[in-house]
């Protein structure tokens, strides 16, 4: 029976970030959700996709319903504490061509929340190479992830999808400027110097920033990063303690746990005489307390926020979008025309085999009897001769096997050849 794509998640249109944080995964704990993941009983490959966005179970299976199942209980199990609301409400699941087609638009950013962004790609990448290290991914999963990097490839190439302002840094510096109109002569503090930190600095000092402290658990890295973009490295355990000159707080620590809550918040808002504080919080896992959001002369905007500015920022590239859209759905149809191929291949190897078998059988017993007295280079020249007949002989139904005008008759060769060759008494 052929495999199935599958694909069970939940992302920044049917989850907000306090559900989305929930159920990501951290990568300490990713190897070991990997082979949880692998041994559930329907899943024969599986992957994780987690970022600030979206969490995703991405597998191959020879039962969909069951996986269905399956995967669900899994990322419910995963769930790091109860909520309002059910997980389950937030859940989407794909299968088939839908789960195909959906795995490619993430790849493309076509599926992002600012369209278009790089950074999805690089993190589908990561994600596929942590499986493959953990063993949890074989030649179907391999194949997909690796035609889902070509159509990533393709839409960047051939499509002006990534035009303007596309990356989360660039959007956080855009509803930035709306707040305080000019930043040139506002003080910045980044928390987190990781690769969305990185990003965020180069996309702050290109705003106009001129006064940007960094601060990161690693110091070296917020000495890296400050070094860079011309800013202040700030221990990790003196944030407190500068965070009075900091205007606009952006934080992109990959942090477990809140590195800011109201109490530390209100203090620091004292000592600033109560001049407005903003907190734009871009972690996977928020780093800010949204309780901080109630205080007085404080506001804090998580990553859902940015949609408002990311879709203004699609404008005008909805051509472009269905171009990136067509270079998809073509993707998908050859990678289905590949997997529907993989069920073929028994029936393949088995006719290959039988007509071998027939043919070596003849050609010993002719060469036993009536054909012993030929010398080592005439019998080597009919064995070569018997082998291309074959060949010639195979072509025209395998090649038929393989482009079928539609499922039905697909069926219907390989039980007719199965029959034909008695390939089902093997």
């Amino acid at each position: 029976m052929n495999k199935e794509i599958v694909i069970v998640g939940l992302n920044h249109r049917t989850a907000p970030v306090e559900v989305r944080e929930r159920v990501a995964f951290e990568q300490s704990i990713l190897s070991d959700a990997l082979r949880c993941l692998r041994a559930l009983r329907s899943v024969s490959e599986g992957a994780v996709l987690s970022t600030c966005n979206r969490v995703e179970i991405v597998a191959a299976t020879a039962d969909k319903e069951t996986a269905f199942a399956e995967v669900k209980q899994f990322l419910l199990e995963q769930e790091a504490a109860a909520g309002e609301s059910s997980l389950e409400d937030h859940l989407y699941a794909y299968a088939g061509k839908d789960a195909v087609r959906h795995l490619f638009r993430v790849a493309a950013s076509l599926d992002s929340m600012v369209v278009g962004e790089p950074q999805i790609l690089g993190q589908l990448k990561e994600y596929y190479a942590a499986a493959q290290e953990a063993g949890s991914v074989g030649a179907i999963l391999h194949r997909l992830f690796h035609r889902s990097f070509t159509v990533a490839k393709r839409v960047r190439t051939e499509t002006g999808i990534a035009s303007r302002a596309v990356s989360i840094g660039s959007v956080t510096v855009e509803l930035a400027r709306r707040i305080f109109d000019t930043l040139e002569d506002k003080t910045v503090m980044l928390i987190g110097a990781g690769k969305m930190g990185h990003l965020v600095a180069r996309q702050l000092k290109r705003g106009g920033v001129s006064s940007l402290m960094v601060t990161n658990r690693t110091f070296e890295r917020a000495i890296e990063t400050a070094a860079e973009f011309e800013g202040n490295p700030i221990r990790f355990e003196e944030l407190p303690r500068y965070l009075k000159l900091a205007d606009l707080v952006v934080g992109c620590a990959g942090a477990p746990e809140f590195l800011l809550k109201p109490d530390a918040v209100e203090e620091t808002l004292r000592e600033r005489k109560r001049r407005a504080m903003f907190f734009i919080d871009l972690g996977d896992r928020r780093n800010f307390d949204p309780r901080i959001n109630s205080l007085a002369d404080v506001y804090l905007y998580d990553i859902d926020d940015l949609q408002a500015v990311a879709q203004e920022n699609l404008h005008g590239r909805a051509g472009e979008v269905e171009k990136a859209e067509r270079i998809v759905d073509e993707e998908v149809a050859g990678f289905l025309h590949w997997l529907d191929s993989l069920d073929q291949v028994p029936t393949i190897v088995a006719l290959r085999q039988r007509l071998e078998e027939i043919r070596r059988n003849e050609v010993d017993k002719s060469l036993r009897t009536s054909l012993k007295e030929l010398s080592e280079k005439e019998r080597q020249a009919i064995d070569d001769m018997t082998l291309a007949m074959i060949g010639k002989i195979l072509h025209g139904p395998i090649s038929r096997l393989k482009k079928p005008s539609d499922e039905q008759e697909e069926a219907l060769c390989v039980e007719a050849l199965k029959k034909l060759f008695g390939l089902d008494e093997k």
